[in-house]
Parts: structure tokens; sequence; C-alpha cells
């Protein structure tokens, strides 16, 4: 005994040993249970308020499994769950709160290795920060997507229909019969969105960071495969923690660079930029966003998946997954970085990564497009960045110059996008302000604000949109996100006006509002802030410590890790 972390817990023989050992012993643990063993947090988002994590309790089973099989002691766990279907006014605004949890619940107890239970968006990248903060050795098993959605003989991808369905909705084009009819056709089996969406981008990215064991990502949520890779992995973190496998070991530079360009290669998501940068706030990484730029905007998009192309999750693994795009992008990774396997992605792909369907994944030669991956724009609008998506965005609007439509927040957008007197035509470029970190708070994914109905009916599908908001991973259109500084605190954003000329530029990566720099200064000096949405409570100390989107949005006094230990006892 005493080899481990737990037996600061379990392996002494006095009062405090007693206390811990006797409390654990009324769910009928036996004796050799503390005999020296590795004790396994499998820390749980499970709920059902989080319906893509809803499948979860059973997936821990499988995990249970392996680590008494592996000689470990399993504890399962739960934390604060973040739904991004249900939770108001957006899962974002509470990753960093989930984030306290995990890291508080993983020191504070005894537990010598983790493995967190993720799927639905948030939960993956906050419980991953937490867990960095601790750095114990750590394994993550993510839920998996739904299986394909169908409707009307054709398949549908969650959220990706959806915006199109009410684009339809709007038009006269279909009926509300039909769009009840999609909902229960779009989500039919448990697991989370099967596009390219946020939670399928952050499976990829644990997977290409390494955090997860190769070929998990891709799974769907009920394929009998998913519980046994967990079940695999419940046995391999009983093997990390006695060989020390910590996570600061494996989440390196080169992980994260190999993660922007897997990343930019499967069409992944723009949450990805904030979530990556906020996890290599907790290790200590220096990440900005000019690194997702320099990395990932040259790479060739490999993936024909919804929201960028055709096909969905469950047609990538079928198609090979994730280790047929990191085969296909060796030249361009760190292929033997460690992983959590304790081998790095050249041994781990060494017998897998062939492709099955060519029509899913592209080669690296001839892929679906040569250059595809986020691109971070700078100017006046943004002085320290924003992002555009070009594979998910119209060609011909990449270089634009049009006349600005202000809405001032969420709810004159709402009041006024479809007033048949809005002076708007599909040449102008829609801003929204007030919905960054700050000033929503949390940093909502309405960045892809739908079309005004005048504009829909014209046969109009897409339009320069500008917001320091975030979007779907699910969505699509010529979007410009993240813009920072905010709105609300008093960036360049918060002072365009109706009317202004507003230039977009990807390839030459320039956002710019036509105004001259003593116009905007005149402007500033009337400028007013919004009122704080908060007063009290944790959305009161989000607002006040947390950082700008290029930073990660995470909470200031939240970077950086304090370790596993804790020097005192309870009694």
């Amino acid at each position: 005994m005493g080899e481990f972390r737990s037996s600061d817990w379990f392996g002494t023989r006095d009062k405090m040993g007693f206390l811990y050992r006797s409390w654990m012993k009324n769910q009928g643990m036996p004796e050799d249970m503390f005999d020296g063993r590795p004790v396994i947090g499998i820390c749980n988002t499970y709920s059902e308020l989080t319906p893509c994590n809803a499948h979860l309790r059973d997936i821990a089973e499988s995990v249970r499994r392996g680590v008494l099989e592996a000689g470990g002691f399993p504890v399962e766990f739960p934390i604060m769950s973040l739904g991004e279907t249900l939770l108001k006014p957006t899962a974002m605004l509470f990753r960093n709160l989930a984030s306290m949890d995990a890291e508080e619940s993983i020191r504070g107890n005894p537990i010598d290795g983790v493995v967190l239970l993720t799927g639905c968006d948030k939960t993956t990248p906050s419980t991953l920060m937490g867990a960095a903060s601790v750095d114990l050795p750590t394994l993550v098993v993510q839920g998996g997507p739904m299986l394909n959605g169908k409707f009307k003989g054709e398949d549908i991808g969650s959220g990706t229909a959806l915006w199109k369905f009410n684009d339809k909705l709007k038009t006269g084009e279909m009926t509300y019969d039909e769009f009840a009819e999609a909902e229960s056709c779009q989500s039919r089996s448990p697991g989370h969105c099967m596009t390219m969406g946020t939670a399928s981008t952050m499976a990829v990215m644990v997977e290409s960071l390494g955090m997860s064991l190769s070929g998990m990502a891709a799974i769907p949520a009920v394929d009998a495969r998913k519980k046994r890779i967990a079940q695999l992995s419940g046995r391999r973190i009983v093997e990390m923690v006695k060989e020390d496998l910590r996570i600061s070991k494996i989440l390196t530079r080169e992980a994260f660079e190999n993660a922007i360009k897997i990343n930019a290669a499967v069409g992944g998501s723009t949450n990805f930029i904030i979530h990556l940068t906020a996890i290599a706030g907790r290790v200590g990484i220096d990440l900005n966003i000019d690194d997702f730029d320099n990395l990932g905007s040259k790479m060739p998009l490999l993936l024909n998946l919804m929201p960028s192309g055709k096909f969905l999750m469950e047609d990538f693994y079928y198609a090979g997954g994730l280790p047929a795009i990191i085969k296909q992008m060796q030249s361009e990774l760190h292929m033997n970085t460690i992983t959590v396997t304790g081998k790095s992605h050249a041994e781990n792909i060494a017998n897998s990564g062939t492709i099955y369907n060519s029509d899913v994944i592209y080669t690296y030669d001839a892929p679906l497009i040569p250059e595809a991956g986020t691109t971070v724009l700078k100017g006046n609008l943004a002085l320290n960045g924003c992002v555009i998506k070009p594979s998910a965005a119209t060609p011909a609007l990449m270089q634009h110059t049009g006349r600005a439509v202000v809405f001032e927040n969420i709810e004159d957008y709402h009041a006024r996008v479809d007033d048949p007197d809005l002076d708007i035509d599909e040449t102008c470029v829609m801003v929204l302000k007030t919905v960054g970190p700050v000033g929503y708070p949390g940093m909502p994914e309405v960045g892809n604000m739908p079309l005004p109905k005048k504009i829909l009916d014209k046969g109009i599908t897409d339009m320069v949109r500008i917001s320091d908001g975030r979007m779907s991973g699910t969505a699509f259109g010529t979007v410009i996100l993240h813009v920072s500084p905010e709105s609300a605190i008093g960036g360049n954003l918060g002072l365009v006006q109706n009317g202004d000329m507003i230039t977009l530029d990807v390839p030459k990566k320039l956002i710019q509002l036509e105004v001259s720099d003593e116009e905007l200064e005149a402007r500033r000096k009337v400028w007013q802030a919004p009122p704080a949405m908060a007063e009290r409570g944790y959305v009161k100390m989000y607002i006040d410590t947390v950082q700008q989107a290029d930073k990660g949005a995470d909470l200031s006094f939240l970077v950086g890790c304090s370790g596993s230990k804790v020097t005192r006892d309870s009694h």
C-alpha cells in the first residue's frame, strides 16, 4: 500500500483511514478493495436534461467492467451536465463552471486516474479543462453520434437540416405538419449530433490529441463496438495509472498542432478554436488564434460530411473513421506524439486507416476541397481577430463589400428581421451586436442569423453575417464569428451604424469597417456600454472574469494547473 494517490485516504491505519474506508463500506465494498489497487474515477455527465448524454449510464457500466477486469477500483461520480439543446441562455455560459466542478471533484477525492464520459458539445471541453488542471492519468470516452436521420427517403443531419427546414417553413415550402414529423426523423437513436457539429468535432479533437483510444470518435452511440471500446478504456486507464501517464505528458504542443490540422481536414466546427485554446491554457501551452490560421487554414478538406458536405457520422465510421483521416494526413502530423494507449499515432494506425468509401473520405492528394480550414480575419472591425469557416460558406461571398444592417441585440433582431419594411437586400451585411462572452452573456450560437423572410422569398439562401457570438457546428453560411474585442466591452463592432460599408476579403484575411479612425473615435466618445446582465451569483462572476473569444473564453483565474495534491484532511 502507499504506491498510489488514493493511499492517502485508504492506506492509513488511523482515525482518518477508518473514516474513509468505513463509509465506503456501506456500499458493500469488501476489505480487499482497499488493498492499494488503483482507484479509477468515472466522471459521468449523464443527464436526462442532456439528451445527447442520456445513454451514458450504460457506457459507464462498460467502463466499470474494464476497470474491474484490470484490477482497479471503479467509482462513478456525477458532475454538472451541459445540454446544448435545452440549457438557457446558452450552455457555453456554464462550460467554465462545469470545468470547476470536474476539477474539484477529481482533486478532492481519492482518485488515481479518471475516465471522462462525455457527449454533448460542452461536456467534452469542460471535463477535459477540469482534468487538465489536476493532471492525473485521464482518458476520454465519448458517447458517440446518433444514427443517421431519415426523412422522406433521404438522410438528414441534426442541426443542419433544422436550419434548412426553418427557412422552408418561413417561405411556405414546408408545412408545419412536415416540420413536426421531421423532429422525430432527425433524432431517432441515443447519441449526439451526427453531423460534424461541435459534439462530433470534440470527439475528433480528443482522438486527435491522443486522449481517447484510436478509432473511437465516429462509432455510433448504439453500435455495440462503442461499449466494447468503453470497456477497453476501463482496462487501459488502470495501466495508465501504473505507468503514471498523466494528461500533461500527452497534451504537448505537438498534440495541439495535430488537432488543429485534423480539425481542418474533417471540416470541424469553429467552436473548436475556443475550446482547444481554453484547454491549452490549462496545461500551459501558448496557443493563440493565429496558430489556427497558420496551421489549419491551408489544410485540405478530406471528409464529405454535413454541413460542409453530404454524409453523416455513421457513414464516416463505416468508411474508415478517424484513423483513415490520420493516415492520409500523416505527412502533415507529428505522428510520434504519445497517446493514451502508451503508443504513438503511427503505432495506433499501423494496422488500420484503410478508406472503405472514397465518396465519404477523400485522399490527401485528391481532396474534396484543397484549402478549407477555418480562416482568421483581422481588421479594424476585429482587432484581435474573428473567424470564418470557408468550407461551409458561399464562394461568391468570400470577397464582398456591403451596407451594414445593424441589430443592437438579439431582441432587436427578433423584433425586426421579418419586418417587410426592413431596409435590406441580399447585398447587405447583417451585423448582430451584444452576443459575445460578456454581452449576452456566454456567447451563444446565434451568429448564423436566419435571413429575413423577404430575402428568402427571393430564393436567396446566404448573406454575409457578422457577430461577436458563435454558431452551431451544424450550421453553414458566410458567417463571421467570435469578433474580438466584443461589442459590449467597447470593441469596434459596437460602433457600427446602419449604412456603414463593410468589406470582407477572405483571401486577404481582412474584415474592415470602411469608416475613418477619426469617425470611430468620435463615435467611441458617445458610446455607452449595455447594462450588465447579472448582479449576483455565478453569472456575475463570469461577466467580471471571462476572457475574450481569442483567449478561449475561460475565466481568468482558472487558467493554469493546480495539480492533484491536497494536504489537509476533512476531520
